[in-house]
């Protein structure tokens, strides 16, 4: 399955850490348009919403996962927030209480963003 949207989170050079515990996994979080949260509902994926826009969280385990520029081209795995990607992934089997899991594979990069959080930062 391919999936498009904005990221809001990236853990992708190295894994993230949940209370001060390295998790293992490297980790995505996007926010989607409405149409392609509702191709990823239609598979059983479950959603979180943030300001009223469906956001899903793609992890991997497997550090060896490709990050692309939109020619195919590898980049670095740092992708700042805000940029557009689409995401190539597989889904588990379902779980009874967390739905199926989207684990992604490769990451292209459409368009990169500043990285900035928005312009609350010009407000300070």
């Amino acid at each position: 399955m391919i999936t498009e949207g904005v990221v809001a989170f990236s853990n992708l050079s190295e894994t993230e850490r949940y209370n001060g515990q390295d998790t293992g996994k490297y980790s995505i979080v996007i926010t989607m348009e409405q149409d392609e949260a509702d191709k990823l509902t239609a598979e059983g994926v479950t959603l979180k919403e943030y300001k009223n826009q469906p956001q899903r969280r793609f992890t991997t385990k497997y550090p060896h996962f490709s990050v692309l520029d939109v020619d195919g081209n590898p980049v670095p795995k740092e992708i700042p927030y805000g940029s557009k990607v689409k995401i190539l992934w597989n889904k588990s089997n379902p779980h009874p209480t967390y739905g199926v899991i989207p684990y992604f594979k490769k990451i292209k990069v459409l368009e990169y963003a500043d990285g900035t959080m928005g312009d609350d930062d010009e407000e300070f």
